[in-house]
């Protein structure tokens, strides 16, 4: 039986519901303060990002490689394959003794529509210390494959956690 599509939470003024996101897929630039620190270094901060926007999916934010301590990135063999945004590679992050795991990803082969996020890269923020937007800490999306951003400003629910698979 297939799983029955939940129902949104109605977004309050100046929210934005998940099941509002477009699908397939979309990027939009975005100006707001990003920062990543992991190990208590801030490896990652931009106001030059791009979020991605997909039904169920709490955003997804890139970051410019300028932006980025790159020395802290160690590219990995694993590489997926995404049916909107193309094949991406990961990456562990690693500052002085602190690995972790496939933290990171970049699309190093983006479809056509979304080439804009080719030279970006994007964290879980499950797998950093904290994840910033706008100086708010983020709640990272339930699950160990999305990698979506959870603020105050976002309802759901998301997609993600056990039993979701399906929406």
């Amino acid at each position: 039986m297939r799983p029955l599509r939940p129902v949104p939470i109605p977004p309050r003024p100046g929210q934005e519901s998940v099941w509002d996101y477009p699908r397939p897929a979309r990027w939009e630039e975005t100006a707001q303060e990003i920062q990543v620190i992991f190990n208590g270094v801030t490896i990652a901060h931009t106001r030059r990002g791009k979020r991605v926007l997909e039904t169920s999916h709490p955003p997804t934010y890139y970051i410019p490689a300028a932006d980025i301590l790159l020395d802290c990135l160690l590219e990995t063999s694993r590489m997926s394959v995404c049916e909107w945004k193309g094949r991406c590679r990961y990456y562990d992050v690693v500052v002085q003794d602190k690995r972790a795991t496939f933290a990171a990803w970049r699309y190093f082969d983006p479809s056509p529509p979304f080439q804009a996020i080719q030279a970006m890269y994007a964290f879980y923020p499950s797998r950093m210390d904290a994840c910033y937007l706008e100086g708010e800490r983020v709640t990272a999306q339930t699950g160990d494959f999305y990698g979506g951003w959870i603020t105050q400003n976002i309802v759901g629910p998301f997609k993600g956690a056990p039993g979701t698979m399906g929406w």
